[in-house]
């Protein structure tokens, strides 16, 4: 039985010997020596060399030591602008005293002999980059092994270590290629000539035509933050975000709730969908005959989009970028909401420093934006500064974010919800559905103030411009429901 922690183990304590757990599993870790020789060897002779290996390569690549010393000397040699070759590597051994722990000078002779051909260096270099994913891979498992029979860690840390570690062994060896002007060029007359076929947007549609005219659709790898005081209306506004993009466009879209439970979420949708006054919905009054049809009538393009919940509390970060990647990978979600960003778990490291902590979260949160080519809308609370201070309407500024500079600084966008009459800002009766959608911050596109209501009753958002057509098209919905259920009953 392992012993039981009693704190953060050591780094060294961590260290997986992986000769001796290749011995004890019969097996040699994954290793190319006279690779790493060839490599080192056409670093001695060829300048271009040196620069090709110092891009793609980092000292764990190479498996024996003293390869390891002669590349990590050869890494000084290029911080200090000096050139490669044996007389200069020889000299900063020496230096560094493992001149002879390598071998001596000979051993750099011989290697600048062991080259096959300097034009074979990506070759060599590919190959050591697949050798230590391998072995990163290795190290990671045992880990994952070693800390799966320790009761003392819980299950949900257990799940985000493992896919932090299976993760970091991946990416921390693959590197993205520098593109030339020419090709991305081309994609992106390619792109353009897609957006001229389209009704002019060329992202995920918000459903508001005042909000869609600025930001031309949710744009792709766009980190959005939806900040608002609470109460004030972040969740009702993202909820119908979301369900006008699934509903009316049919577009898959994942929510992420680290607040309410899905059954919560999903009441507030048919409340807004049906029309039907809150307090039916929640049972405070009696829905009578027709509302049940109307209910039901209105509810069957809501229940066929392609909307998925999540209601996973205090999600970690890991868990999350999982989920997600799934969720695009099988169920094609191009849009995805996080409810809210304060409540995801940080990396374990980093509690207790919760800036830090919110400020990894906002990065995560952009890098899996990128990675996974959608964009990410992450609601956020405000401080109490956005009320408290003199001046200004009672708006919200970029400063008010909470707990964490990095949000304002990670974002492509960033969206207030202000309501003035929720800030005391007004006592009259007509003002109270009043709401302005601020977007403070916008990395691609203007930045402005748009009015809009909100239908509290009906936990719902509308533009101005649709009050009247709303009104209407209620009324002839309600009419027609009428008479198909008089038809009926007659």
């Amino acid at each position: 039985m392992p012993a039981q922690r009693t704190g953060t183990p050591r780094k060294k304590d961590q260290t997986v010997n992986l000769e001796t757990l290749g011995l004890e599993i019969g097996n040699k870790p994954p290793q190319a020596p006279d690779v790493e020789e060839a490599v080192l060897g056409a670093m001695l002779l060829e300048p271009s060399c040196v620069d090709l290996a110092m891009e793609e390569l980092t000292p764990s690549c190479f498996y024996d030591p003293k390869h390891r010393m002669i590349f990590e000397a050869m890494m000084r040699l290029v911080t200090d602008h000096t050139s490669v070759d044996i007389i200069t590597v020889s000299s900063e051994l020496k230096a560094q005293g493992n001149l002879e722990a390598v071998g001596g000078t000979v051993v750099l002779a011989n290697l600048s002999e062991k080259v096959g051909s300097a034009a074979h260096i990506e070759y060599y270099i590919k190959i050591l980059k697949q050798k230590t994913i391998q072995r990163d891979l290795i190290s990671a498992s045992y880990d994952i092994l070693r800390d799966s029979f320790d009761d003392s860690i819980k299950v949900d840390d257990l799940i985000d270590k493992a896919q932090s570690k299976v993760y970091d062994a991946i990416q921390s060896n693959v590197r993205r290629e520098v593109q030339d002007i020419g090709s991305l060029i081309n994609i992106a007359m390619s792109d353009i000539q897609e957006m001229q076929g389209n009704t002019g947007l060329n992202g995920v549609p918000s459903g508001f035509y005042s909000i869609d005219r600025i930001t031309m659709g949710w744009q792709k790898s766009d980190l959005i933050i939806l900040a608002a005081r609470p109460s004030v209306g972040k969740t009702a506004f993202s909820l119908n975000l979301a369900r006008n993009a699934a509903v009316d466009h049919h577009m898959a879209v994942a929510f992420f709730s680290l607040e309410m439970s899905a059954i919560q979420l999903v009441k507030r949708l048919i409340t807004s969908e049906s029309g039907l006054p809150a307090d039916k919905i929640k049972g405070g009054a009696k829905l009578e005959d027709y509302e049940w049809e109307q209910l039901e009538y209105k509810l069957k393009a809501l229940s066929k989009a392609p909307l998925y919940i999540d209601d996973t509390p205090g999600l970690p970060l890991m868990e999350f970028r999982t989920k997600a990647k799934n969720l695009v990978k099988n169920k094609g979600v191009r849009l995805i909401f996080v409810d809210y960003l304060q409540l995801m778990q940080g990396p374990a490291e980093l509690k207790g420093m919760r800036e830090q902590e919110v400020a990894a979260i906002s990065r995560t949160l952009k890098a899996t934006a990128k990675e996974l080519d959608v964009p990410i809308i992450a609601l956020s609370q405000l401080s109490r500064q956005a009320v408290q201070r003199q001046g200004g309407g009672g708006k919200p500024q970029l400063s008010d974010l909470r707990e964490s500079g990095s949000i304002e600084q990670d974002a492509d966008m960033v969206i207030f919800i202000h309501r003035p009459d929720f800030v005391g800002l007004s006592e009259n009766p007509e003002d109270k559905e009043k709401t302005q959608i601020i977007i403070a911050k916008h990395r691609n596109g203007e930045t402005c103030d748009i009015d809009m209501l909100f239908k509290s009753e009906q936990i719902k958002f509308v533009e101005l411009d649709d009050t009247l057509d709303m009104r209407a098209g209620a009324m002839t919905i309600d009419s027609a429901m009428n008479t198909m259920v008089n038809n009926e009953f007659q």
